[in-house]
């Protein structure tokens, strides 16, 4: 019996550390999306570089929750829900070392944008950045929370995101002939709303796997998250 019980502390450890691990990567990507918006809409170029240093940081832990989540299945042998959970974890840190690395996209472009000429322009792209920033928070608190309800609304909010995309790019495009001057910073700005839309699909993917960590339901090509 003690036995039996050592082993059942263990593997809730190991799965409590491994979460952890995974909130804190979240919390690490979160912020470094809004330090991303501060580098682009303040012109702060101190902010940009923030955004760039912190990625080694959320690079180091996904190789560590992928390690972990190794050595728990491993080790303890896990089924049904918990292994679930196990590969819950470890598929959204890669989505949150994907959606992290957007967000050094996003820095590395405002710093070159911060060297032209302010445009107001640059404004129409904060409502994607807002329902980019929402999407992908709401994601991560879905995946904390365990919450399906939440996590269902991610995939609607993400195909309004892909149309701001696309209307932001088309409306650029038409301004291109009649400001062939700011042709440069209507690419960068177009290049960012197609790293804010690509953080869309990373918060897609985890509201995925959150839903079937938790329901055993699988609606990753359904035409509903219900």
């Amino acid at each position: 019996m003690e036995s039996a019980r050592h082993i059942l502390t263990s593997f809730e450890d190991a799965l409590d550390n491994l979460r952890k691990d995974v909130l804190m990567m979240s919390s690490l990507a979160s912020r470094s999306l809004e330090n991303a918006r501060k580098g682009l809409f303040e012109r702060d170029e101190d902010w940009c570089n923030t955004v760039i240093a912190d990625d080694e940081e959320i690079d180091a832990l996904e190789i560590q929750v992928d390690g972990e989540g190794m050595e728990i299945m491993l080790r303890f042998h896990p089924f049904a829900s918990d292994l679930r959970n196990v590969i819950a974890a470890m598929k959204t840190s890669v989505n949150l070392e994907r959606a992290s690395d957007q967000s050094v996209g996003i820095a590395r472009r405002a710093r070159k944008l911060i060297t032209l000429p302010l445009m107001p322009t640059t404004s129409r792209i904060e409502p994607i950045f807002n329902l980019a920033s929402s999407v992908f928070n709401d994601a991560i608190k879905s995946y904390a929370d365990n919450d399906i309800e939440l996590a269902r609304t991610i995939k609607v909010r993400d195909k309004e995101l892909d149309e701001l995309n696309r209307d932001f790019a088309d409306n650029l495009t038409e301004l291109m002939p009649q400001n062939p001057e700011h042709i440069r910073a209507f690419l960068e700005l177009i290049f960012v709303a197609r790293c804010l839309e690509r953080i869309g699909d990373q918060a897609k993917t985890i509201a995925e796997d959150v839903i079937y960590a938790v329901s055993v339901k699988d609606i990753r090509h359904s035409n509903s998250a219900r």
